[in-house]
């Protein structure tokens, strides 16, 4: 691994990103679980990486690599009677599970930071 590898440092920073999106979605579907015919949102970014891996070829150099999202919105599943299909302990799960993966990216950018420092003092 390369002591800067500006590619997977621009692929932690658009996780990052993605997950402070998705992080709001989120908040905002568990805002509205009691609002009569609010639809669930859903951040979708998971295959995307693979998806542009696949017709991009793994990125060198210069070549940009950009991870997209889409927003799904639930129009399919009625939970409750007034039209609402927000699942709190869905939603709560999820946003304990957007959390974990947030500290790991975080942890794993503090963790290559470390290598660059500790590579650059013994110079």
């Amino acid at each position: 691994m390369a002591l800067f590898d500006y590619t997977s440092f621009r692929i932690m920073e658009q996780g990052i990103n993605l997950l402070s999106q998705q992080q709001n979605i989120i908040a905002h579907n568990i805002a509205n679980q009691d609002t009569p015919d609010y639809k669930c949102k859903y951040l979708y970014f998971a295959g995307v990486l693979k998806d542009q891996m696949d017709k991009e070829g793994v990125p060198t150099g210069k070549k940009r690599l950009e991870l997209e999202s889409t927003v799904y919105v639930d129009e399919n599943t009625k939970d409750q009677p007034d039209g609402n299909n927000v699942d709190s302990d869905t939603q709560q799960a999820l946003f304990a599970k957007n959390a974990i993966q947030y500290e790991a990216i975080i942890k794993q950018m503090n963790s290559e930071f470390n290598m660059m420092r500790t590579a650059m003092s013994r110079q």
